[in-house]
């Protein structure tokens, strides 16, 4: 029996805008807890870590990500007790086809020529057997060559999805692994429709199953440009433990394309004349990419009038609505079709049937230049989190979070006093020359300029509130001096 050496590959680098106001830049839905009790990308990490069989090995994931999100995942995988992954740092979005590219020279680094089993971050599945057995079987032909798609038979005529047209006939088979004939851009409703009636049409799941080399060589016949530039962006990397981070400004110089775009369509325009073997698994899983809230609804648990709902909810009279309450009550009457989400900061109330369409307003949030779309008003760091709980002119009130054995940087601040008061735990304090130990009830006051530190060296996390005062309150009047998260300019 060969051995099957497997490498996943998670995507992670995702924004998820549909699902404002729970999803923002900088806590994106892929590290957000939406369906059962771990972040969809925790839940994408533990489907391909148990992909192992007696012809399968499966190595720690290499998870491909964006920069300002490295300790999410960290955080993250942490969590689930797993292997240490390897964190591949993009500096900006470039799309999925550089990244799947850097994901192979990474994986060729192991002296293998592993399968790369490659996946989004942002899906879920609600049969983890039926999803083991279809990714098993995919690995087993990707490994003689072949690039191998996953596809999902669809339920209704979805005009949110890329479509796959596999060969007609062996499709029907159980164990089929039938040629991928084209694949297909977001249809309008008619044209979904009739994929649905005519059949061999599949959802297009973003999950791709293929060789290292195999993939480096469909993207060297296809896009040269594409294979050059993130070379040259792998050649200029640097390692920080689990961190690699491709060179940034050969990064930036890479072209932005999906694998869709780079290799798939390519593939399947001129069938046989590459030389490459193009198929597809079909998925029955209970698949779902949770890519807006009707997606979100549709996945959930419901009561009999079909409304689902999350937090201190109370609905009544409404049907096929979801309301999801993150912070207070959240009262519902008369509704049908209907989308709720309350956060500490903003509200969204949206026809379901439009949710594709919250994208506009993280639009116009952007354009504007407010912070709603980028931050929720509790902002998670490498050391914990902090809660941004009142401000006004010159003065903010924060709760904040240190993990035991945490500390934030040495700092100082050009415009802003605080003071800390310890709530529970125990904080060791750097403040000018001294450095103190302080306990509950206790505080103390860090002039304007002084450079300070705020440690915890217990074994429970310590919370203190901090009041800032001063002419600027802005998160960007921090001078750093030491840190362990290596932000220092």
């Amino acid at each position: 029996m060969t051995t099957i050496h497997v490498q996943p590959v998670i995507m992670a680098g995702g924004s998820g805008t549909r699902l404002w106001p729970l999803s923002r830049a900088q806590h994106p839905k892929q590290f957000l807890v939406l369906s059962g009790n771990r972040s969809l990308f925790q839940q994408a990490t533990q489907r391909l870590s148990a992909l192992v069989a007696a012809d399968i090995v499966v190595a720690a994931p290499c998870i491909v990500g964006n920069e300002e999100h490295r300790f999410l995942v960290l955080d993250q995988l942490r969590e689930l007790k797993l292997p240490p992954a390897t964190a591949l740092l993009e500096p900006m979005g470039r799309n999925t086809a550089p990244a799947m590219t850097l994901a192979a020279l990474h994986a060729l680094e192991s002296g293998s020529d592993p399968v790369l089993v490659v996946s989004p971050a942002d899906q879920t599945v609600t049969d983890d057997a039926a999803f083991t057995l279809a990714l098993q079987r995919a690995v087993r032909v990707a490994a003689g060559g072949a690039i191998v798609v996953l596809g999902i038979a669809p339920d209704r005529p979805e005009t949110g999805f890329g479509y796959i047209r596999a060969e007609a006939g062996p499709a029907d088979a159980p164990d089929s692994v039938p040629l991928v004939q084209r694949f297909v851009e977001k249809p309008d409703l008619t044209t979904a429709q009739r994929y649905l009636g005519e059949g061999h049409y599949y959802w297009n799941s973003g999950m791709f199953v293929v060789r290292a080399s195999v993939w480096l060589a469909a993207i060297e016949r296809f896009r040269t440009d594409i294979a050059a530039a993130s070379r040259l962006a792998w050649a200029a990397r640097t390692v920080d433990a689990s961190f690699i981070r491709p060179g940034a400004a050969e990064f930036a110089a890479i072209p932005s394309e999906s694998v869709d775009y780079a290799v798939m369509e390519p593939v399947t325009a001129a069938p046989g004349e590459f030389g490459f073997d193009l198929r597809m698994v079909p998925l029955a899983a209970g698949w779902s990419d949770l890519g807006a809230w009707d997606a979100v609804w549709q996945v959930s648990p419901k009561d009999a009038a079909g409304n689902a709902s999350v937090g201190d909810v109370l609905v009544n009279d409404s049907r096929d609505t979801l309301v999801h309450a993150t912070s207070r009550l959240v009262g519902v009457v008369g509704l049908a079709n209907v989308v709720v989400v309350e956060t500490p900061d903003a509200v969204l109330v949206i026809d379901r049937a439009r949710s594709q369409d919250v994208k506009s307003i993280v639009g116009q949030l952007t354009a504007s230049g407010r912070s709603e779309q980028t931050l929720h008003r509790q902002v998670h760091r490498p050391w914990g989190w902090y809660d941004s709980i009142d401000s006004g002119s010159r003065f903010q009130v924060k709760r904040i979070m240190v993990k035991p054995g945490a500390s934030l940087s040495l700092q100082k601040h050009h415009h802003r006093a605080e003071h800390w008061i310890v709530v529970s735990g125990t904080a060791e304090v750097t403040n000018g020359d001294q450095v103190i130990l302080l306990t509950e009830n206790q505080s103390t006051y860090i002039p304007l300029g002084t450079v300070h530190r705020l440690k915890n060296p217990g074994k429970v996390p310590l919370e203190i509130i901090e009041v800032q005062s001063g002419s600027y309150l802005g998160e960007d009047d921090i001078v750093r001096f030491e840190d362990t998260y290596g932000r220092v300019k």
